[in-house]
């Protein structure tokens, strides 16, 4: 496969670039020639699974030794030309605006609430010797972490506490559907069972967002046995679960797959809030296996579609009537969201959206929204344009 690939740095505080090569050297060497010239605070990557991510982390580390590279596998990939697959896409922060620190968080199966506080505060800690808040106004916080490794509820929860007024926003890696293996990037090193926590300032506008296009039906679905350690759903309304949940929506559970999740999540009420909890898969069994915590007892609530198109552009022109211009969109999106428009034959629009509005980032399995771990979401930072003082 030759090289694919496209940049946005027309002289903007922040600079993404995208390629796909026939190996991880050759997409390493392409980043490089787009971002290398530039002074960056640091580096942030999403790597197709297509390509070995320890290899890459390494040639990309090796590139760019000054600047920290923090990164992960994905399920997709948002490049600076719209949607696609097989590619790495960098975005680059410019150190005249930005400043940023990082710190890996490993073994998750064992990770506390303690564990988020100390993090927290020591990179809060480095941030101020950093970067003195005179210089750098705003702050906010990204999380990438293993997409398998169950814990994302608890880590972000624990996380946003400790930030305090720190706005946070992130996504769980992927492995294109694979559901093998998926690795943060930190140090031109790969990890699994493991997250990235990175604390950014800056003297731009930023706001976080969250988008999604389904609302709640009076339809319920009571999850009457599962493990909840290995987010398995066994039963709904005490009927097998897929089964019971092909009944609900209305389609044969004989054909459920992907695209049919994509199209027919279900919702949890939070706060007087719906989120979409995601299905991953069905089990040999007739088991339901999902992209996010669930318990005994709890009440799905069957969704309804909203128009997704909508949807996204309300985002667009609510953030930019708060912030003004918006340089870039960093964007995690669920990989459902994409197939549910790949069904929708709407795949080609939405991604040309994104494109004329700059939104760079992945397609995940899971985004994180301040102290939330959500699904089918589109959540991320958007980046405000450089004001100059007349």
């Amino acid at each position: 496969m030759g090289f694919v690939s496209a940049v946005h740095n027309d002289g903007g505080v922040v600079a993404a670039a995208a390629a796909s090569g026939a190996s991880a050297q050759e997409a390493a060497d392409e980043i490089a020639r787009k971002l290398l010239g530039l002074d960056l605070a640091a580096l942030l990557v999403f790597v197709s699974s297509d390509y070995d991510a320890a290899e890459f982390a390494r040639e990309i580390a090796a590139r760019f030794g000054s600047a920290p590279v923090v990164g992960c596998t994905t399920a997709g990939e948002m490049t600076p030309e719209g949607w696609t697959d097989g590619a790495v896409v960098a975005i680059g922060f410019k150190r005249r605006d930005f400043a940023m620190v990082a710190r890996p968080i490993l073994d998750l199966a064992h990770f506390r609430v303690e564990d988020g506080r100390v993090i927290a505060a020591e990179l809060r800690a480095e941030m101020a010797r950093l970067a003195p808040a005179a210089e750098m106004e705003h702050a906010f916080a990204m999380l990438l972490i293993d997409g398998m490794c169950r814990r994302e509820e608890a880590v972000i929860s624990a996380l946003h506490r400790a930030l305090d007024d720190v706005p946070i926003v992130g996504g769980s890696a992927g492995d294109a559907l694979r559901f093998e293996r998926t690795f943060v990037i930190h140090g031109g090193k790969v990890y699994g069972d493991a997250a990235v926590l990175m604390l950014f300032k800056t003297r731009l506008p930023i706001r976080i967002f969250k988008c999604d296009h389904f609302e709640p039906t009076p339809v319920k679905m009571v999850v009457t046995e599962a493990d909840s350690e290995r987010r398995i759903v066994r039963e709904l309304n005490a009927e097998p679960a897929a089964q019971e949940y092909a009944r609900v929506s209305g389609l044969a559970d004989s054909s459920l797959d992907p695209f049919s999740f994509a199209s027919h999540p279900v919702l949890v009420g939070v706060g007087g809030e719906y989120y979409a909890r995601s299905i991953q898969r069905v089990n040999p069994d007739g088991s339901l296996s999902f992209f996010c915590a669930i318990d005994e007892g709890l009440v799905f609530t069957a969704a309804r579609r909203r128009d997704p198109f909508a949807c996204v552009r309300e985002v667009f022109h609510r953030t930019e009537a708060e912030i003004g211009e918006v340089e870039m969109y960093i964007g995690f999106e669920c990989v459902l969201r994409r197939l549910d428009a790949e069904r929708e034959q709407a795949a080609h629009e939405m991604s040309q959206l994104y494109r004329a509005n700059r939104v760079v980032g992945f397609n995940t399995y899971g985004e994180q929204y301040q102290a939330m771990h959500v699904n089918q979401t589109f959540t991320g930072v958007a980046i405000g344009r450089r004001r100059e003082v007349a």
